[in-house]
């Protein structure tokens, strides 16, 4: 059948060189004459990967030195729990409620100190993102969190929001690398890879140092210390080795494509045939207020559940799949990642132009 164009919101497409590159390594890495996947994580070989992984990142997103990049495991989702555990000195942390999984985090929190919802906009749907310009900051808050781009919604954070000095943490999985971030207004930054960077099964976190400390609240396990990884580079147990490797070669790709600067042009270019589409279709509505749209998810309604779900089964018979839209929310949605050429977008327009006539 060939390669279809895959909108799916993660695991996600990946580019189709780095894909061919790891086919090509797969049975025999550099002269080793073993696969990544077959090799000792402790090995000079795989030092190289995960060292040369950590250095292209820091080169693409300009890390700070002060903040360590490591690479875990047990997705964004282990986060909610890693967070609280590590920073909650106080016991206190605010949470900007943007969608399912900022509200999953909050819940999260709960567990081990006070969480407090300072902003949401669950009043419509998450269909935007609050003011944040002046929000009711708690005095003794250990950090504001955030969920910077909302996969299931297709929200994204403009402007961050003022934490009164406060720590701001993020949650950037579905936006990760899309665009140039400035890491030092961040406490943490953190995301699971399975959208825009690599396989299912690594989490980047990247943090201030500051941050790493053995204080940690009690009962806290060895495995989940942020101290305990930063330590010892990423490699204190097995790491998801084969996904670093991945991870690495997406690194690689982005900066032959121009870095980050040059993925936000390609992005906003890949937006904006979708969404202008969108505006001005008679048929399909996009669900999200303007000011406030992603650039990797865009959710799409046309006002019927059986016209979606026969717009979702044609564009499969066309090749154009996994764009039935969170179960949460229904409809559809397009995630539209790095690795999603342009040719994918302009054949989805081309396609929903068509249903559209034939349905109208």
């Amino acid at each position: 059948m060939g390669r279809i164009y895959n909108f799916s919101a993660g695991p996600a497409v990946l580019p189709e060189e780095v894909l061919k590159e790891a086919a090509d390594e797969m049975l025999d890495y550099k002269g080793t004459g073993m696969s990544v996947m077959e090799m000792s994580h402790r090995s000079k070989a795989y030092e190289t990967i995960i060292v040369e992984a950590e250095k292209d990142l820091r080169e693409l997103m300009n890390i700070p030195d002060n903040y360590k990049v490591l690479f875990l495991q047990g997705g964004a989702s282990q986060q909610f729990a890693m967070i609280p555990m590590n920073l909650m000195k106080n016991k206190v942390a605010d949470y900007i409620i943007t969608g399912q999984w900022a509200k999953k985090a909050f819940n999260e929190a709960k567990l081990y100190g006070k969480a407090n919802a300072i902003a949401s906009s669950e009043d419509k749907t998450f269909t935007y993102i609050p003011d944040c310009s002046d929000l009711p900051i708690s005095e003794d808050a250990d950090y504001v969190y955030i969920c910077e781009n909302n996969t299931i919604y297709g929200t994204k954070f403009k402007t961050l929001p003022n934490t009164k000095g406060k720590t701001l943490v993020a949650d950037v999985s579905s936006c990760f690398l899309s665009e140039p971030m400035d890491v030092s207004k961040y406490g943490i930054i953190y995301g699971g890879v399975q959208k825009n960077i690599g396989p299912a099964g690594v989490v980047i976190v990247i943090i201030h140092e500051d941050l790493i400390t053995e204080d940690t609240l009690p009962g806290t396990p060895t495995m989940l210390k942020y101290k305990t990884h930063a330590d010892s580079n990423s490699l204190y147990n097995t790491p998801p080795a084969y996904g670093i490797y991945i991870c690495g070669k997406v690194f690689k790709w982005i900066k032959n494509m121009g870095g980050l600067e040059a993925m936000k042009v390609r992005n906003e270019k890949k937006a904006a045939i979708l969404y202008d589409f969108l505006d001005q279709s008679k048929l399909f509505k996009g669900t999200v207020e303007k000011e406030y749209r992603s650039l990797m998810n865009v959710p799409f309604v046309t006002g019927s559940d059986d016209l979606d779900a026969k717009f979702v089964k044609e564009a499969k018979a066309a090749g154009l799949e996994n764009l039935k839209g969170h179960r949460t929310v229904g409809g559809m949605r397009a995630s539209i990642y790095n690795a999603m050429p342009i040719e994918g977008i302009q054949k989805l327009v081309e396609f929903m132009k068509e249903f559209e006539k034939n349905n109208i």
